[in-house]
């Protein structure tokens, strides 16, 4: 063989490898998940025989729709919130801004019932198109420009997972904590809520079909045993303005950022065989049947702990499982660990659901992140989401309150833009979000109307938002009005700014 021909063979071996690598990490375009069992290596195949979720970010075709048990959107939702983390939320209303009881229980029934709307509204997208929450949002925001609420939704899901492994790992160590720190409560909480959205979509929803039955018992137990204290309530005087808005902001960015994730968990449901009413009402009552009542029994705690000295105590040495450990131990002794326990391990349906979620979005951040199996980011979000729980547990009330001020803004836009696409733009025809188009950046929308109306929104935003780190001039009057702003004033922009796209690039 001659020297020129062996070079011609050095050539071309770099660009051979390179070509079959970008083959393998690419996907083409509009393809749409298909599952091909006969072409599996065994090992995997046995894996998906077992559950194990196949498919990340690519359309499910009608023909792999074929999940009729609707009833499972409301056992998802209503375990994943029947647990600890919205007593501590609730707490917030009258241990942290000084409210009474009855008017922080009016403000969390009013503004639960309206802002579990959208989101329940929401999912009706993922059964009716097979799309994932984000991708559908690429319809209105974009290829590209679909990044940024897709980082933001990222984070706002590690921000409740981390809460609730903080919680979680609060509770666990209540039980001893000479013995057990709250750090090494954290990790276990992560671990068993690690394993069951490793499996993917049918092991979620398995586990929150069922979990609901311990953890509703193990709240009744603990309620039996402490709700006679309920009554020492801190004689607050009526709520303010500022404050009924400022809870209200609360409770918003508590239910409206299920917009970001609830068609993850409808993708594989088969339309037009229940009405889409039936599937809106069982994601309605989901979020909202086990939320108004604890964020109502978290509001009532937070009002009579700093009138129990014990309570006061053990709040400050452990949150808010310290709390349940004085309504329980002193009463039930070694059953009532017990049931500390089950409390403990309530927050892992909350955590399995984001920790789903997060996996998809991972997948979503670069084009050939889709070709790389979900199990990666499955273990990526843990190794996020364990030290940042660590991290926020040293300085936990400050971190819940931080962290629900602020989400509530970006996912006020979110919903508003894609809800106005579907209804005005796309006038409630799912079949418009045509899979072909999926991937393919200039067939999409380019992104800027979406932006724009969320940008112009921010003119609002900034001023009438209340956090601990900022109060803006108008937030000084009204309390927390960034929620509304957000939604109304995004939802009005983006009618005339997609208007003016649709004209501009010629087509939806």
């Amino acid at each position: 063989m001659s020297h020129s021909q062996d070079s011609d063979l050095e050539r071309q071996e770099p660009r051979t490898f390179k070509s079959a690598l970008a083959s393998i990490l690419s996907v083409k375009d509009g393809e749409v998940y298909e599952s091909h069992p006969d072409k599996n290596p065994k090992w995997y195949q046995k894996l998906l025989d077992m559950g194990v979720e196949e498919n990340g970010i690519k359309p499910v075709p009608l023909e792999q729709r074929t999940c009729t048990q609707y009833n499972n959107l409301f056992t998802v939702f209503f375990t994943c919130l029947l647990c600890l983390l919205p007593i501590p939320t609730g707490m917030l209303a009258t241990l942290g801004m000084g409210m009474n009881l009855r008017d922080a229980s009016l403000v969390i029934v009013f503004f639960a019932m309206l802002t579990c709307i959208p989101p329940a509204f929401m999912v009706i997208g993922g059964m009716e198109t097979g799309l994932r929450q984000l991708i559908q949002a690429r319809y209105s925001f974009g290829r590209y420009l679909v990044t940024i609420p897709l980082l933001l939704n990222a984070a706002t899901l590690t921000g409740f997972s981390l809460l609730s492994a903080v919680v979680g790992g609060q509770t666990l160590a209540s039980l001893n904590p000479d013995q057990l720190s709250v750090n090494i409560g954290i990790i276990i909480t992560c671990l068993v809520s690690f394993a069951v959205s490793l499996f993917g979509f049918k092991a979620v929803h398995f586990w929150e079909r069922w979990t609901w039955i311990p953890n509703l018992i193990a709240i009744v137990i603990a309620l039996g045993c402490g709700g006679k204290y309920l009554h020492l309530q801190t004689n607050n005087p009526p709520a303010t303005a500022s404050q009924v808005m400022t809870l209200g902001a609360l409770i918003a960015g508590y239910f409206i950022t299920f917009g970001g994730t609830v068609s993850d968990y409808s993708i594989y449901h088969t339309p037009n065989v229940v009405s889409r009413f039936r599937v809106f009402a069982y994601t309605y009552f989901g979020l909202l049947l086990p939320s108004v009542p604890l964020l109502i029994l978290g509001a009532a705690i937070g009002g009579c702990t700093p009138n129990i000295p014990a309570w006061s105590t053990a709040y400050a040495s452990t949150g808010i499982g310290g709390v349940f450990h004085e309504m329980l131990v002193p009463v039930l002794g070694h059953f009532g660990r017990f049931i500390l326990v089950l409390l403990a391990l309530s927050v892992i349906g909350n955590i399995a659901i984001s920790m789903y979620s997060i996996s998809v979005n991972l997948q979503q951040l670069l084009p050939f992140f889709a070709q790389v199996h979900r199990f990666f980011f499955i273990f990526v979000a843990m190794g996020l989401l364990i030290p940042f729980a660590i991290k926020a547990a040293e300085a936990w009330e400050e971190s819940l309150t931080n962290f629900l001020a602020v989400i509530g803004y970006w996912a006020g836009c979110f919903d508003a833009v894609v809800i106005v696409e579907l209804v005005v733009f796309r006038k409630m025809d799912y079949g418009s979000y045509d899979h072909a188009i999926w991937n393919v950046g200039k067939r999409l929308p380019p992104g800027v109307a979406a932006m724009g109306a969320s940008a112009v929104s921010m003119g609002l935003v900034v001023p009438g938002m209340k956090a601990p780190w900022y109060t803006g001039p108008l937030a000084r009057v009204t309390g927390d009005v960034g929620f509304e702003s957000a939604f109304v004033v995004t939802g009005l922009a983006y009618v005339l700014f997609r208007w003016v796209e649709i004209k501009v690039v010629g087509h939806l």
